[in-house]
């Protein structure tokens, strides 16, 4: 990342770190090796610079009372390749052996507390089994996303053939770990209307990016500026979650961006960008300069365009208001959701055990039909009429009614008439690009921002990410797709590790989590095994003779696993997939090892 806005920076890091020797080694080197002050230039003269300095302790615990160390285990009890959570009195640790090396580290996920023991390991990585997030055994640094944090990682020794794990009771506790981050000069030193790095846009791509050039020793001036009125949250939380509060899925505390010198500009929206004259130009006619531009801003949710669209209590789910408003509204009350999409469908769950009525109106014959496919389609419709959602299926909406200016009725082309306190639109959305049309970035037929392997947009110093870009995916041969994931926004923030991760979604409804790895667009089969009325399952969706994509539900860890293989370059052939069907066990997967070109 650091490498695309900026050339490394040689930079002297002194913090304290609760970390093994041997680490705590690799954590004071700069990116290139070397350690000196900084150099930068700031209105054009260049001046020297050097981290606030914290004198490191010679034993990595410089607090001893926060040091707790335990026998966990003998050497023989652990094979090559297996992984044992193991409890140390005052917290559990992850343990692991592979190719004879004994690690230990933080044995939950940082980003939703998934136990990493039921997860994959495969050459030094962990891959988290919900949402696919992977760690470095060696380290404990994340290295695919979601999520923002790294694991702690603990000292093992070995004696008389028993294993010791000396940790942290603090890493123990939090399970977690905020990789070294360098800090910005003093602000006074800049002009508030320019600045070194503009990232437009305040979600997952724009924030990971903001704090890769932290890590990277970047110590220039960062601004990421928002629309919405918070700091950078878990925006996806929003239909699965709907009374949540800002803070409460703040992907990151305000003391954090106090502490790396990370500005956040809300209620903010940019209307222009002059690249010739490296300008952003705000609503309020606010305009700031900038050396490198990231450009992150999603996208736009599309509204209905039928008769009485105007009428108050129709809501298009995109801030955290809007979500706490639906709730609000539909308790006890009647709920219409238009668009079988993953928010539709999300919102359709969450609201069906508080309001009095729940009605689902989608154009399509079957919801996700394109995504998972008729027959998984099905299997989840009837989970969601078992739980009284009604659906109105092939039809859309021709009016919306208002008694005193709210909403009372939604009238479909069917002729049928709905009764509707609140209604939520989730019929897709559009990116958020219009500002760019006289800028000279180049800008898709569909809207969306054309970009290199490095994320790089047609002009120089200007990059795009997340929801809002066309990039090149490796998985397909490096065609140019878009993928509007959680995930995959995290990774394009980083920027220089695009080409290793392979695309990974997951959606919850009624407590029931489906799980998705890889780029299913054009299947032309679905290979199902299990039971789609027990919802225990996995779908294989294969292009010609190659599987493009998994989904399961209640077959952890597979969906990880596949995408682990995905991720290592080897292809899965639709024989391979067609003989786990036939002969098969549920859990085991030796049948992914080495399979495949």
């Amino acid at each position: 990342m650091g490498s695309c806005f900026s050339k490394s920076k040689p930079v002297e890091v002194k913090i304290e770190v609760v970390l093994p020797e041997k680490e705590r080694a690799k954590e004071e080197m700069s990116p290139n090796g070397k350690a000196s002050p900084i150099i930068y230039k700031a209105n054009g003269t260049s001046r020297h610079y050097q981290l606030e300095e914290h004198p490191v302790a010679l034993n990595p615990y410089r607090n001893l009372k926060d040091v707790v160390e335990a026998s966990v285990c003998y050497v023989k009890d652990l094979d090559n390749g297996q992984m044992r959570e193991v409890d140390l009195g005052c917290g559990k640790a992850l343990l692991v052996k592979e190719n004879g090396e004994f690690y230990a580290m933080g044995h939950k996920c940082p980003h939703y507390g998934a136990p990493l023991v039921k997860g994959v390991l495969s050459k030094g990585r962990i891959r988290c089994p919900w949402h696919g997030a992977c760690f470095n055994i060696g380290t404990g640094d994340i290295e695919d996303f979601p999520g923002l944090d790294s694991l702690p990682k603990f000292q093992v020794k070995i004696e008389k053939e028993k294993v010791y794990i000396r940790a942290s009771k603090q890493a123990l506790q939090t399970q977690r770990r905020t990789k070294v981050m360098g800090k910005c000069i003093s602000l006074s030193n800049y002009s508030i209307s320019s600045t070194n790095v503009l990232i437009i846009g305040a979600g997952p791509a724009g924030l990971v990016c903001a704090e890769t050039l932290r890590q990277e020793g970047f110590s220039d001036r960062i601004v990421m500026c928002t629309m919405d009125r918070h700091l950078p949250y878990d925006r996806p939380k929003l239909s699965k979650s709907m009374d949540s509060h800002a803070d409460q899925i703040a992907l990151r505390p305000k003391e954090f961006f106090r502490t790396y010198d990370i500005e956040v500009l809300t209620e903010m929206q940019v209307v222009a960008v002059d690249v010739k004259n490296k300008t952003a130009v705000f609503k309020d006619g606010f305009k700031m300069e900038y050396n490198k531009l990231l450009l992150a801003t999603g996208n736009t949710p599309k509204t209905l365009s039928c008769k009485g669209k105007e009428v108050e209590n129709v809501f298009t789910i995109r801030t955290v208001e809007d979500a706490n408003r639906v709730v609000k509204l539909a308790t006890s009350k009647n709920a219409v959701v238009v668009g079988a999409s993953f928010l539709g469908m999300e919102v359709a769950a969450y609201l069906s055990d508080r309001a009095h009525s729940v009605s689902v109106v989608e154009l399509e014959e079957v919801p996700f039909k394109k995504f998972f496919g008729e027959k998984v389609g099905r299997a989840l419709m009837k989970m969601f009429e078992n739980n009284r959602v009604k659906f109105y299926m092939q039809t859309e909406v021709s009016e919306l009614r208002e008694q005193e200016g709210k909403l009372k009725e939604v009238v479909l082309k069917s002729g049928k008439v709905l009764r509707a306190d609140v209604c939520v639109i989730g019929i897709g959305a559009t990116p958020a690009t219009g500002f760019l049309k006289q800028s000279g970035v180049h800008v898709d037929s569909k809207g969306f921002i054309a970009v290199n392997k490095m994320m790089q947009t047609s002009i120089p110093g200007v990059f795009a990410a997340g929801d809002a870009v066309a990039f090149p995916l490796s998985l397909r041969n490096n065609k140019k797709v878009n993928i509007p994931h959680w995930q995959m926004a995290h990774m394009h923030g980083r920027i220089a590790a695009l080409n290793s991760t392979v695309p990974y979604l997951w959606t919850a409804m009624f407590g029931k989590s489906i799980r998705y790895a890889g780029h299913g667009e054009g299947f032309d089969d679905v290979i199902i095994r299990g039971d789609l009325d027990e919802l225990k399952f996995v779908a294989f969706y294969t292009k010609n003779d190659e599987v493009v994509a998994v989904a399961s539900m209640n077959y952890d860890p597979l969906v990880s696993k596949v995408a682990d293989v995905m991720g290592a370059g080897r292809t899965i052939r639709k024989r391979d997939v067609e003989l786990f069907i036939r002969y098969g066990k549920i859990g085991d997967m030796s049948w992914l090892t080495g399979k495949g070109s």
